[in-house]
C-alpha cells in the first residue's frame, strides 16, 4: 500500500480500511489533511494522546470499541462505538480508542492538518510509539 497524496485519489474507503493489516498506514497525505488506516488488535488501543494544533475524525469500519475523550488524562468521558460510528476529536482533547471486541478493530482517521510524514507505515503499535517518541 502506498501514500497517494497529494495527488487526486478516489477509493472505496471501506474496502481499503478492511484490507489494511498494519497498525497505521498513511493512505493519503496532502498539504492540509491526511487520511490514515488503522488496525487495532483485540485488547489493544491507539494510545492516549492529545493533538494541540489539529482536529481529528475517526470512523470505525469493523469491530467494537470504547472511546475515551476529555480535557485531561485524568478526566475522560467514555462512549461505546462499533461499525459505522464516527468519532470527532477537537484539538486539545485527550483521547484514546480501545478495542473491546474479539476481532481486529479497523478504522480510518483524518487529520487536519496532517499528523504523520508522507508514506508513514507502522506495522505495530510499538513501532508507532517509537516513531512518536522520535517525532
Amino acid at each position: 500500500m502506498q501514500d497517494h497524496g497529494p495527488n487526486p485519489y478516489v477509493v472505496n474507503i471501506e474496502e481499503l480500511t478492511l484490507e489494511n493489516e498494519n497498525f497505521r498506514t498513511a493512505a493519503w497525505t496532502g498539504a492540509n489533511m491526511q487520511m490514515t488506516l488503522m488496525t487495532i488488535q483485540p485488547g489493544d488501543d491507539i494510545g492516549l494522546e492529545v493533538h494541540e494544533d489539529h482536529d481529528q475524525f475517526l470512523r470505525i469500519e469493523q469491530g467494537l470499541a470504547t472511546v475515551l475523550m476529555g480535557d485531561s488524562e485524568a478526566t475522560l468521558d467514555s462512549w461505546d462505538a462499533e461499525d459505522d460510528y464516527a468519532i470527532f476529536v477537537p484539538a486539545g482533547k485527550w483521547h484514546n480508542v480501545v478495542n473491546t471486541g474479539d476481532q481486529p478493530l479497523k478504522l480510518y482517521s483524518i487529520y487536519a492538518p496532517a499528523e504523520h510524514a508522507h508514506g508513514t507505515i507502522h506495522l505495530t503499535k510499538e513501532e508507532a510509539e517509537a516513531a512518536e517518541h522520535d517525532h
